[in-house]
């Protein structure tokens, strides 16, 4: 199946953590039956695309072998492959992503930002569609009071750089995308720099994934406190970003998020003006 993003909204990526670790809804969907159910239930829900994360990278994670990774994803991804349903592998191992592209995934979802030159050669040689991420450190450290000199233009210049040795490695540059890693190795302040200066990477050429839900910040900015209580500063972060230009919205809560995506095409669309 081919996959090309809407031309007048952005593209929903629902979030699938087959994880029992994972800082939401870890737990939920840890096996196979369940998070097939899952996916299913979000593509009825208006997901485009379903993101499979087998490894838990909350702030303070522990990175898993790359064996358990596959064990947890390649069973969903095979079940999920002839549903007629685009799906993304996120994962920083080369391997991983290799095996589940076989498996029927289109997307590799790499929060590594392409750090490691295997992920370049895969990419090149069999060509899925590439989201590069920026993250400062790793999951384990990245929290650990990160700093940046000007974050926007230190994670802009990162990901331009990933994406034009993409290109020269033969990726095609109509495959890839970006993300500015909302939340990985970033403060509060930062995060909100990188929002409020996202034209910055939605003037690009690549298209801009944003990822924000539920995630700790927003409990800050909302002055609420467990996950389960982020959806209204989560819709607020991701409205921003979309009619500041955000391609790709990577989300938890689809229907919540559909319905706010499509009320701002619309009135985006509109372009009323003053009688």
């Amino acid at each position: 199946m081919t996959f090309s993003l809407p031309p007048n909204r952005p593209a929903l990526m629902g979030i699938l953590n087959v994880t029992p670790d994972s800082f939401s809804d870890g737990g939920l969907y840890a096996t196979t039956e369940s998070a097939v159910a899952r996916a299913l239930q979000m593509t009825e829900e208006g997901a485009d695309i379903i993101d499979v994360g087998a490894e838990s990278t909350r702030p303070g994670s522990q990175p898993i072998t790359e064996q358990e990774e596959l064990n947890r994803a390649l069973p969903v991804i095979e079940k999920l492959a002839n549903q007629n349903i685009t799906l993304s592998i996120d994962t920083q191992k080369p391997e991983v992503a290799r095996q589940a592209l076989r498996a029927g995934a289109k997307i590799i979802n790499d929060i590594g930002g392409l750090r490691d030159p295997q992920m370049f050669a895969l990419c090149a040689q069999e060509k899925p569609y590439i989201c590069i991420m920026h993250m400062q450190g790793t999951p384990e450290t990245m929290q650990q009071s990160p700093k940046y000199e000007n974050v926007t233009a230190e994670v802009k210049t990162y990901l331009l750089e990933k994406a034009q040795q993409a290109i020269k490695e033969g990726v095609p540059k109509e495959k890839i995308w970006i993300d500015p890693g909302f939340g990985f190795g970033k403060t509060l302040e930062q995060n909100l720099i990188l929002l409020n200066h996202l034209e910055a990477f939605t003037e690009t050429e690549f298209p801009v994934l944003i990822g924000a839900s539920r995630k700790g910040f927003l409990s800050k900015i909302a002055g609420t406190e467990g996950s389960d209580q982020r959806l209204e500063a989560t819709l607020a972060f991701q409205t921003i970003a979309q009619v500041k230009g955000a391609r790709i919205i990577r989300a938890h809560d689809i229907i919540a998020a559909k319905r706010t995506m499509n009320a701002v095409a619309a009135i985006t669309a509109a372009n009323l003006r003053p009688q």
